[in-house]
């Protein structure tokens, strides 16, 4: 008894932190969600008739936007707040990443029931990853500390990694996963190595302390704080897929299970792009005028590389690779501005992307058939005649990316490139729109294929067929492309809705304390 009083007493002196376990419900019921499948899948037979996995894993999500639903209305009501020792914060902006990433997690789990079926791979794995690479990345939206933050990183990361060689049958597959993992630690290391510096220079990781300090104080020598600055866009950079961080994604994206590229290009860039206005917008705005060249110059060479390399490729899996690429730019556009409205831009342009990726994604994931290895443009070709509603699809898709009216792709580069403007970054508006033209070459030579039957590359065209609807679709993956199309029309001719969401979704740095 006395060895269990000296514990307790030893207990009650410890200053633990408070920790408000309400706020953090979003991030435990995709933990909780994971942990549970794990267990129960692996008690349950792997090959089942109906697809239990995928409705759990998207009952898990809604329960997640569920949760977060009330914690918005809070801090609209009253404010963010601080919910685990000024590491973990919860502000509209939090919330507002938390409901994109799990609207993702839904769309790919709609996807992947019918091709790990169509592909024989049923099993509970990938949405066990799918659920905890979504916790980091909720994570990653709400840290208020660059160690939270990194850990958020890594959690989404490893997810990932392990999700892109998970069709061991497919030599492209398992090589896809390599790289990325590969340069993906080297990127996490420069992270790391980021972190280090940063704490040397300003003497903390929590991002509250850091943007005081730098307020309050003018470094002599901000040497060691730049080179923070750089290590850590490198660490962005690759999860985001800017260039000159880029090279991974041509390759990962064409070897990667297609409705495991959909998350990539949704969720992951969406954390990707939290993290990355959490610490530079919010902890680093007193030095703007430092890190918004660096910005500049990775946004001008993102839009370029991605519109022209995308226009030589003969692969549509790559080309929306590059194509992903070039749409990083445009929400660079937003960050480099440093303004408010440019944060508004780019979670409008990130909302909206997610919706017309994850389409055109699951759209090209029906049309790989077995063997997810029919991506070539030829076998587009002649597409309207053989599978006429996917086609149409595809087109609005492929269109909303173009930037086309009246769907969401048009506000959506309208806003960045407003906000651009407006914080008179005139040239690297007009690089932005050179780039949109190059693109929509780009996205117009796919449906002329789609529409014409013509060949448009020196490899012969698929055989066409009189049957009209030989590729099978699955009820699940028609929900998805329903999903995905309703919300890229929906924010283009009804654009008001989200517009008042992303500006009221703002980022903020709020202690325990109130400061």
């Amino acid at each position: 008894m006395g060895l269990l009083a000296a514990v307790a007493q030893a207990t009650d002196e410890l200053d633990t932190p408070y920790v408000d376990w309400s706020a953090l419900a979003p991030i435990l019921v995709l933990l909780g969600g994971a942990i549970v499948l794990l267990v129960v899948g692996s008690l349950l037979p792997r090959r089942t008739t109906f697809g239990w996995h995928a409705v759990f894993t998207i009952s898990v999500a809604c329960g997640a936007i569920g949760m977060a639903d009330p914690l918005w209305t809070e801090v609209q009501d009253d404010g963010a707040f601080s919910v685990v020792a000024d590491s973990v914060g919860i502000d509209g902006f939090s919330v507002f990443f938390t409901v994109v990433i799990c609207v993702a997690v839904i769309i790919a789990s709609l996807l992947l029931d019918g091709y790990l079926r169509r592909e024989e791979l049923q099993g509970y794995e990938p949405y066990v990853l799918l659920l905890l690479s979504a916790s980091g990345g909720v994570i990653m939206a709400g840290a208020n500390d660059l160690i939270v933050l990194f850990l958020g990183l890594e959690i989404l990361s490893i997810a990932v990694y392990v999700l892109a060689g998970m069709h061991v049958r497919r030599a492209r597959s398992g090589e896809a996963a390599m790289k990325y993992f590969v340069l993906g630690a080297f990127s996490s290391a420069f992270f790391l190595y980021g972190i280090a510096m940063v704490y040397g220079a300003t003497g903390s990781t929590n991002l509250i302390v850091i943007r005081t300090f730098l307020i309050d104080n003018v470094l002599s020598d901000s040497g060691l704080l730049l080179v923070g600055f750089g290590l850590l866009l490198v660490g962005f950079g690759f999860k985001i897929a800017a260039v000159p961080f880029h090279s991974w994604a041509p390759d990962v994206y064409q070897g990667s299970p297609t409705p495991i590229v959909s998350f990539m290009a949704s969720g992951v860039k969406a954390a990707g792009f939290a993290g990355l206005l959490r610490v530079f917008y919010l902890a680093f705005g007193t030095y703007r005028t430092d890190w918004q060249p660096i910005i500049y110059a990775i946004a001008v060479m993102t839009l370029l590389v991605g519109a022209f390399l995308a226009i030589v490729q003969t692969d549509v899996k790559r080309m929306l690779a590059y194509s992903s690429i070039n749409h990083a730019g445009f929400v660079l556009l937003g960050v480099q501005a440093a303004t408010a409205q440019g944060v508004s831009a780019s979670l409008f342009y990130l909302a909206v992307y997610t919706f017309m990726v994850a389409g055109s994604f699951g759209v090209v994931s029906l049309l790989g058939r077995k063997g997810d290895g029919h991506h070539r443009l030829a076998d587009y070709s002649g597409l309207s005649r053989r599978e006429p509603l996917l086609a149409l699809a595809l087109t609005v898709f492929l269109l909303a990316q173009a930037g086309v009216p009246p769907t969401g792709g048009f506000l959506a580069k309208f806003y960045v490139l407003t906000a651009a403007v407006d914080a008179n970054s005139y040239w690297l508006a007009l690089i932005a729109m050179l780039s949109a033209v190059v693109s929509a070459f780009l996205y117009l030579r796919i449906v002329l294929a789609m529409y014409s039957g013509t060949k448009d590359t020196d490899e012969a065209p698929a055989p066409v067929t009189s049957k009209r609807h030989r590729i099978p679709v699955p009820a699940a993956a028609a929900i998805a492309i329903i999903i995905t199309l309703t919300g890229t029309l929906a924010t283009g001719i009804l654009p008001d809705r989200m517009s008042k969401t992303v500006d009221d979704a703002v980022p903020e740095l709020v202690s325990s304390g109130g400061g």
